[in-house]
């Protein structure tokens, strides 16, 4: 049975039973706490907990996930992989148990013929909370298993909960039995190897609070209405439904891992270490292939630096098979002709999929070879030293900066005959972690527990009222200060304010918050910052200026007009930017995301080349006939699938409702989904000004832009610099490029003249510096301040009088340049040898210079910014060799 035939089934038996069947949500979650949609629930969680009420009775549907916590699992297990298909279904205050226990029975066991997945009742094992007799009973009743197949087990196992005070439950377990052959008898509670979890149901039933731990809590009371969530491992049951040993056997990436297998010239099942990589590598492939399809690119932080980590890993995987030219071409079609049928949207969207996976695989091959040539200089200096291991803080510099692997520093440095320093480069990576780890608790904490509006947005949604208002009259609905509701606010307090309509925009689809105030009976409120914490709820955040405000009481949101005026410009002259593009770059070059607030925009796009200024400008140009022809600015709300196929835009990861809002200028020549703000005509953007264009990551580019009156002083600076040029170099405006020119390459030879003279005057010093030198113990040692003098310039200076001096010589020298010292010192071999180490020489000077340094035993260079203390940073050299 095919995995999307199991999916299809899964969701057709619970549409059967009045379930309404609800798209998968976006890899990228909406939380701000994770990166990802981790679990099936994710999308549930503001139902379940009662932060938003639930929009359906029953639901389910076929989520798919990315989970990277245990990446080092997979390959080793049969079950572990960073992409998977969660199929779930949810009662929000409908069946429980029992019905829960009976629709799960039915779907496993029902013929499949009869639309069921045929699993036979013999191979199935339950396990249920240690305390749920109810449980216990309904699966003997329901499913007459015989008590040795029903086991009981405790918190850990068998309970669920979000980690924070709120709704919590006991959970039951299905397993299926893989047979003798996989592992001992005794059911899941003996062997969860050969017993396979396939389905978990939770029964959400108690309330917790005092939550210490996982398993540590105390439970408070029954919730007043139950829900029942559950999860099917889609991956699980195919690869058993299959016949398969493991998930990447299965129809989805078994395709891949065979291409990797043809190119690589290897045989799968022949050695271990092979197949881990085989099987990493359709993994990875097929995650990667689907977190671009949901908008995600490679970069260097967040969901970007997963992506990367997951193309790289297969790019190291396929080198050590044997392979070391590029491999996505073929393996990601592999995996796009396996997803197609599930996800068309890999179809669809190739030729930017296929971009950003290709030019990343590109980039990191230019990475390997870049920095295998940097380990190659590191083992060069480890034997030169007589040294047989890499330190490991070249390793992890290899790793961190360079994104070179540390397995493949390993291989080098073994092929070399040399060792790494493991633990070292372990205690680095550690450090890292533990940074990250802290980072990420913090956010969570600050912003994870959503319950405190749970009770607010019980009362209802936030109604916005500023796409036709500036100014609304409204109610005081709650006041959080910390995070905890309280009854009023007074004077000089920082509080989120949350009232039953607002004129004033919530932060959300690049657009920032608009400015205002908050003004009632005795009391004014600054508006800081406008979000939306949760589902339809808005949160303003405020500062009281004057008085108190209370809940209960009335309050009236007033829009800063100038700044709403100024955003309205920037977010329309955005999408006026999107249709330029597109009309210049064509249709590949979609949005990434975007930024626009008063009187600026900054706009990301997929292209993986930098803009000539022949294309800037005509991109320019497009937008600002736009904003000459006076087009008509129009907005709908409609169905989304409508709004799709009118050919609206809408951004790759972005989580949309059923009904959308749709914004036209011109018609369909610009057409978005969009929630923002906007004027009513493209003439009422005034003026748009490019004034920047970069890359931000492999495969995007970022352009920024003024808008309006910002635009116009921009250009009207612009303008007097280059009268004030024309009249300072008497030259006209039409002429000033090559002036300029002129003026610089005259520039540039005065100096490169100026440079070789100083550099000559140097060479002159190198007989009288060789014939200062001071015998100290058993060095000749040469200790100089130069004056004014490049670093180059030094070092050159420095190896002449070593080689002046002899293989005992320990030279010394110092200069200042732009107002930095740079010491730089050179050891002849017999110095080495008696322990003169140029490296700790040169650290020892930067020490005292404000700075840092170091370098090989030979030659080294030091550092800082205080260059009143190079006497006696020289002196600390000279110092150092006496001790």
């Amino acid at each position: 049975m095919k995995t999307a035939e199991i999916a299809r089934r899964y969701l057709d038996y619970f549409e059967k039973n009045d379930h309404v069947i609800v798209p998968s949500a976006s890899l990228v979650s909406d939380d701000p706490s994770i990166l990802f949609t981790i679990a099936g629930m994710v999308p549930f969680i503001p139902y379940l907990t009662g932060v938003v009420p639930a929009p359906y009775a029953r639901a389910a549907d076929v989520q798919k996930c990315i989970r990277t916590n245990d990446i080092e699992e997979v390959g080793h297990t049969a079950r572990h992989g960073t992409f998977f298909q969660m199929l779930g279904n949810w009662s929000f205050g409908d069946y429980f148990k029992e019905g829960a226990i009976t629709y799960a029975w039915d779907l496993l066991t029902g013929a499949e013929a009869d639309g069921g997945l045929g699993f036979a009742e013999r191979d199935l094992w339950v396990t249920v909370y240690e305390d749920d007799d109810e449980a216990a009973r309904l699966w003997k009743r329901i499913a007459g298993l015989p008590d040795e197949r029903i086991q009981r087990l405790g918190r850990e196992d068998n309970y669920w909960s979000t980690g924070q005070p709120g709704p919590a439950g006991p959970c039951s377990e299905i397993y299926f039995d893989r047979g003798p052959s996989y592992g001992r008898d005794g059911g899941p509670a003996v062997d969860d190897n050969r017993f396979t979890e396939i389905w978990n149901l939770v029964f959400m039933q108690y309330a917790i609070t005092n939550v210490r731990s996982k398993i540590d809590f105390d439970i408070v009371g029954e919730l007043p209405a139950k829900n029942i969530d559950t999860g099917m491992g889609l991956e699980r049951v195919a690869f058993i439904k299959q016949g398969v040993d493991n998930m990447y056997e299965t129809d989805q990436v078994r395709p891949v891992l065979d291409r990797a297998v043809a190119l690589s010239g290897r045989r799968y099942g022949a050695e271990h270490e092979d197949d881990v990589r085989f099987r990493v590598i359709a993994d990875h492939v097929r995650s990667s292939l689907m977190l671009l399809s949901d908008g995600v690119t490679p970069s260097n932080e967040g969901r970007g630096y997963i992506l990367r980590r997951l193309m790289r890993r297969s790019v190291r995987a396929m080198r050590l098979l044997g392979v070391d030219g590029p491999t996505f071409p073929e393996l990601f079609t592999a995996s796009r002709d396996a997803m197609a049928a599930a996800y068309p949207v890999v179809v669809d969207d190739w030729a930017r999929i296929s971009q950003y996976a290709f030019a990343e695989e590109e980039t990191f091959l230019r990475t390997l070879a870049s920095g295998s040539t940097i380990l190659d200089l590191a083992v060069a200096d480890t034997k030169k030293s007589g040294g047989t291991t890499i330190a490991g803080s070249e390793a992890f510099l290899l790793h961190d900066t360079y994104g070179f692997p540390i397995d493949l520093t390993l291989e080098i440095a073994e092929e070399a005959g040399l060792n790494v320093d493991r633990a070292a480069f372990d205690t680095l990576m550690k450090e890292q972690r533990d940074r990250a780890k802290a980072d990420a608790k913090s956010r969570k904490r600050a912003i994870a527990d959503h319950s405190v509006y749970r009770e607010l947005r019980a009362k209802g949604e936030t109604a916005f009222t500023g796409f036709t208002d500036l100014e609304t009259e409204s109610t005081v609905l709650g006041i959080l200060v910390d995070g905890h509701p309280v009854d009023r606010a007074t004077q000089g307090t920082i509080a989120e304010v949350i009232l039953a309509e607002t004129a004033l925009y919530a932060e959300s689809g690049g657009q920032v918050a608009d400015k205002g105030i908050i003004t009632g009976p005795g009391y004014t409120l600054d508006v800081l910052d406008v979000q939306r914490p949760v589902p339809g709820l808005i949160s303003h955040t405020i500062e009281v200026t004057d008085g108190e405000v209370g809940v209960g009481q009335p309050a009236t949101t007033v829009v800063d007009a100038v700044n709403r005026r100024a955003a309205r410009q920037a977010h329309s002259a955005t999408h006026l930017v999107h249709a330029a593009l597109r009309d210049t770059l064509g249709t590949s070059a979609t949005q990434a995301g975007s930024l626009n607030r008063a009187g600026y925009l900054r706009f990301d796009f997929s292209w993986t080349q930098a803009l000539s200024d022949a294309t800037r400008t005509e991109i320019e140009e497009i937008a600002n006939n736009a904003v000459r022809d006076n087009l008509e600015v129009t907005t709908r709300v409609l169905p989304l699938d409508e709004a799709k196929d009118l050919g609206a835009m809408a951004l790759f990861g972005e989580k949309y409702a059923d009904t959308v809002r749709m914004v036209d200028i011109g018609g369909p020549w610009s057409r978005e989904l969009c929630g923002g703000t906007h004027v009513s005509t493209s003439a009422e953007v005034g003026l748009v000004n490019l004034v920047s264009e970069s890359s931000v990551g492999a495969g995007n580019r970022r352009v920024e832009a003024l808008v309006g009156l910002d635009a116009f002083r921009s250009m009207a600076a612009e303008r007097a610099i280059v009268s004030q040029l024309s009249t300072t170099l008497k030259t006209p405006r039409e002429q000033l490029p090559a002036r300029i020119a002129e003026l610089t390459a005259s520039l540039k030879a005065a100096e490169k003249k100026i440079a070789a003279l100083e550099s000559a005057s140097l060479t002159e010093r190198v007989p009288s510096l060789a014939a200062e030198a001071a015998i100290v113990g058993p060095y000749r040692v040469v200790v100089a301040a130069l004056g004014s003098a490049a670093a180059d310039d030094v070092r050159s200076l420095a190896l002449q009088v070593r080689e002046r001096v002899g293989p005992d010589a320990v030279v010394a020298l110092g200069a200042e340049s732009g107002g930095r010292a740079t010491v730089i010192v050179a050891t002849g071999q017999s110095a080495r040898d008696a322990g003169a180490k140029a490296g700790p020489l040169a650290k020892t000077a930067a020490g005292i210079l404000g700075g840092g340094g170091g370098g090989r035993d030979d030659v080294a260079q030091g550092g800082g910014t205080d260059a009143s203390a190079l006497p006696a940073a020289l002196q600390a050299v000279k110092d150092a060799l006496a001790s």
